[in-house]
């Protein structure tokens, strides 16, 4: 059986093409290879769409009515429509914690994860500033109930953190100061935990989604709506944070607590990933094309044609000056 091909590598004179990629005259040149520009590209705009969701609709949630679970629904489905738009260009990650799950499950190299790093980090803070600019005079005040409120208290309404800086607290001081209760507060130690387990079940999610063997149609669906779980989860708590990339930009125009409490929302995700990541290279290998050729490819041609032509009989070989096209498979050079 043939392999699937990496659609970042060229095939090279004597490799297999499958036959879903000949053209009208029976040949046609491999897949060129998709370069590392326009992966960041992809990176740079999907993370640009995926954090002005997650940041445009939770900073106007209380205005719309949405609550938190607008704000989820909204970010599963955006993430879906993303993952079909540039899922086979870059793989779609938008999110520093599943490049790092993906190169640590062989998927990506950790050149690329750093490319994509610094793409999904300009691709966030490019959002950020789209709605600093939207913002409409007056409004942070009307918000916050503070005459003296401006941009950076606006933006800490959506900043990830806890203690005092957690949604839940921020929502309760006034009933529980009423009743002469203690504040609802969370810390750090269980900002930690549900930061790694929430990132840690998203990135397994990814990782088994786009498995070479996985249903890959249902691909953005099955991501887009553990996202959107997660978010539920951790919303109160945290305010979701779950993506680097959307917790720095959050955090660089709120300042102040949302600034200095940053570093925990880069070190959990990133160290649920890293769990995930590990767990898959050890125990549930694939090819490093899968993630990006396969699986979405299948994604948006609705069929099975990478695996179907690893079974065909009919393979092309491609030499330096001829093609061969041989119906034995014993015959395959």
């Amino acid at each position: 059986m043939s392999t699937a091909p990496d659609p970042y590598l060229a095939h090279p004179p004597g490799t297999a093409v499958q036959p879903h990629l000949l053209g009208e005259a029976g040949v046609t040149e491999a897949p060129p290879r998709v370069g590392l520009l326009p992966r960041v590209g992809a990176e740079v705009l999907g993370t640009f769409a995926l954090v002005l969701t997650i940041l445009g609709s939770a900073l106007y949630a209380n205005l719309t009515s949405i609550g938190l679970f607008g704000v989820a629904v909204a970010t599963a489905l955006v993430l879906a429509g993303l993952i079909a738009a540039f899922g086979h260009v870059s793989g779609g990650h938008f999110n520093p914690a599943v490049s790092l799950g993906a190169a640590l499950a062989g998927r990506v190299s950790f050149v690329d994860m750093l490319a994509y790093w610094a793409a999904q980090v300009v691709g966030a803070l490019l959002a950020a500033v789209v709605l600093v600019v939207a913002i409409p005079k007056g409004l942070a005040a009307a918000i916050t109930g503070n005459p003296d409120a401006g941009t950076a208290d606006f933006f800490a309404t959506v900043a990830n953190g806890w203690g005092e800086q957690s949604p839940l607290f921020a929502q309760t001081q006034g009933y529980t100061s009423q009743a002469g209760l203690d504040a609802i507060t969370f810390d750090l130690k269980t900002a930690l935990i549900l930061e790694v387990v929430g990132t840690a079940v998203f990135v397994a999610v990814i990782l088994g989604v786009t498995g070479r063997k996985a249903a890959a149609s249902t691909a953005p669906f099955a991501i887009g709506g553990t996202l959107g779980a997660m978010i539920l989860v951790t919303g109160l708590i945290t305010n979701a944070g779950l993506n680097p990339a959307r917790s720095t930009a959050a955090a660089l125009f709120a300042g102040g607590d949302a600034l200095s409490q940053l570093w925990l929302f880069w070190a959990a995700p990133l160290i649920g990933a890293a769990i995930v990541g590990l767990l898959v290279l050890a125990f549930a290998p694939a090819p490093p094309a899968a993630y990006d050729a396969e699986a979405y490819d299948d994604v948006l041609d609705g069929d099975d044609e990478l695996d179907e032509a690893d079974d065909a009989e009919t393979v092309v070989v491609v030499t330096e000056e001829t093609v061969i096209v041989t119906d034995d498979e014993d015959e395959r050079r």
